[in-house]
């Protein structure tokens, strides 16, 4: 049970600063500049080592059966942090703008198909697998933080769907049965990204020998 308290407190942790990363974004008129300012949350959470569920999910295959608790309690406390985020910034002065743009935002992601939300939240799950192993593994102190930085922006600029941001976005433009549904999806197709690239990386070994 301690554990578990422990994982969720890392995950509410993570939601909250992906939270500041989405008030960042809808704050600024500039997306470039809006996407790369961002990358402050994700960038936050690695350093911090926080639980994120897209930063998570592509270690699924590598863990104990037990691990995928983790990362369930993981959404959950990252659901907990953006709700949060987003609940008390309705009491500020700057909720009037970041309810405005995320309402636009929200609306262009429920008036997609199922099917493309699906396909943009795999590109996604795959960048932030990128992002995050990249920090892990790469010895180059400069391009551990670029991997975090660029995987962010580009998911953004694209227009790819990340589960966890669109919690954010959800919450400060107002939840619909709909909302969740495609929540879903999305929480679904970032796992199939998360996990795309380590299992090409197991099928390349094979070739390897």
């Amino acid at each position: 049970m301690k554990k578990i308290i422990y994982y969720l407190i890392k995950s509410i942790q993570a939601g909250i600063m992906i939270g500041v990363g989405g008030t960042i974004f809808l704050s600024l008129d500039n997306k470039i500049i809006g996407a790369t300012f961002f990358a402050i949350g994700l960038f936050m959470i690695v350093v911090n080592e926080y639980n994120l569920y897209t930063g998570k999910v592509g270690y699924i295959l590598d863990n104990k059966p037990s691990y995928f608790i983790e990362v369930l309690v993981t959404i959950f406390g990252n659901f907990v942090g953006t709700f949060l985020t987003g609940f008390l910034l309705k009491y500020t002065r700057i909720y009037s703008l970041i309810h405005e743009k995320a309402k636009t935002i929200c609306a262009i992601k429920l008036n997609d198909d199922i099917l493309s939300i699906f396909i943009l939240s795999i590109f996604c799950g795959m960048l932030m697998y990128l992002a995050v192993n990249g920090y892990k593994t790469l010895k180059d102190p400069i391009a551990k933080y670029i991997s975090v930085f660029l995987c962010v922006i580009v998911f953004i600029l694209a227009s790819f769907e990340h589960s966890i941001a669109n919690m954010y976005y959800f919450t400060v433009a107002g939840w619909s049965g709909k909302a969740f549904l495609y929540l879903l999806i999305m929480i679904l197709g970032n796992m199939v990204g998360g996990l795309t690239i380590p299992i090409l990386n197991i099928w390349k070994k094979n070739f390897e020998k």
